[in-house]
């Protein structure tokens, strides 16, 4: 490595015949993704064994034909690396699951440019995360709201990226989460099937509307044990769209417990509410389970419900005795 660039040296495989060149590339180099390699390709960092550039990443290539890839070192991200303790569940060299508390944002943003869990995988990551698309930084496929805990997978490769993004697009996560409602549901089980947009009377808030304008959304709830006029709830998540579950237990006439947007205290939890601090929505992200988007290995990750989630309940089943 030289000058803050490698290179790379691609053979196209021998059943690659007549494939586009960014294709074979990202079979024969698999660290990098495809969209890194076309990238790469366009700007003319990549030549054949003869010197000569190779713009076009749809050019059609034979097997053995060989290649130079040259790769950039990752530029470092904007974003400051910050030392905040972590609840690290799995790790290795490709992706990182952790237990995310309640009050960190995932995400910088306006308002949170700082102190964010990006920060702090940029700190506690720092040395083995590859270039996300040219930029050294955590490639975040998923979020939880601020005010939500529990738990999140986040890729540290290119690969890792690329592959956990296609089964979040396919819905094949299986994603549970545990929240606090008030009242109980009747029937104890069943699904909301209602799509999902930004509110027209108010942007910060997600809406239900009508088909064709939002994006579809599916939550399958069941009830795990009921209060008398509350219940422990378990929401599986078919879609992952922004306060789901927040907005389809609302709309069913059972919103979360200490959910300042989507829901108003009744009487009987109001003094619970505040006597406890409880200043959140009653939700725990308590299943994450996917394939390994490198090794294939089938992971499934659970994670008990916080503290402060546990005096609720705790508070909830001294009442009902």
């Amino acid at each position: 490595m030289t000058g803050g660039k490698s290179t790379l040296q691609a053979m196209v495989p021998h059943d690659a015949d007549g494939w586009r060149l960014d294709r074979a590339l990202a079979v024969a180099l698999p660290t990098l993704s495809r969209e890194r390699l076309k990238a790469l390709i366009s700007s003319g960092q990549v030549s054949n064994a003869q010197g000569a550039l190779a713009r076009d990443p749809a050019m059609k290539v034979a097997p053995g034909m060989r290649f130079a890839v040259i790769v950039p070192d990752p530029t470092p991200a904007h974003n400051e690396a910050q030392d905040i303790p972590l609840t690290v569940v799995f790790e290795d060299e490709h992706l990182i699951v952790i237990d995310k508390p309640a009050g960190l944002v995932v995400h910088p943003a306006a308002g949170n440019f700082d102190g964010t869990l990006v920060n702090a995988l940029l700190h506690h990551c720092r040395g083995s995360l590859s270039g996300i698309g040219g930029v050294e930084r955590p490639g975040i496929v998923h979020r939880i709201d601020k005010d939500t805990s529990g738990l999140m997978v986040a890729a540290k490769t290119d690969p890792a990226h690329v592959g956990l993004a296609a089964q979040f697009a396919k819905h094949s996560i299986d994603r549970r989460y545990k929240a606090i409602v008030a009242g109980v549901p009747r029937p104890g089980e069943g699904k909301v099937d209602a799509p999902l947009a930004r509110s027209s009377a108010d942007r910060k808030k997600i809406a239900i509307v009508q088909d064709g304008r939002g994006k579809r959304a599916v939550t399958h709830y069941s009830t795990l044990e009921r209060f008398g006029d509350a219940a422990l709830m378990e929401c599986r998540l078919e879609t992952g769209r922004t306060h789901q579950v927040r907005v389809h237990m609302a709309s069913i006439g059972h919103p979360l417990l200490g959910d300042p947007v989507y829901g108003r205290p009744r009487r009987e939890h109001r003094d619970m509410l505040s006597r406890l601090n409880f200043k959140r929505q009653a939700l725990h992200a308590a299943r994450l389970g996917f394939t390994h988007p490198v090794t294939s290995a089938a992971l499934c990750f659970d994670s008990e419900i916080p503290r402060d989630m546990q005096q609720l309940f705790s508070e909830l089943r001294v009442k009902l005795l």
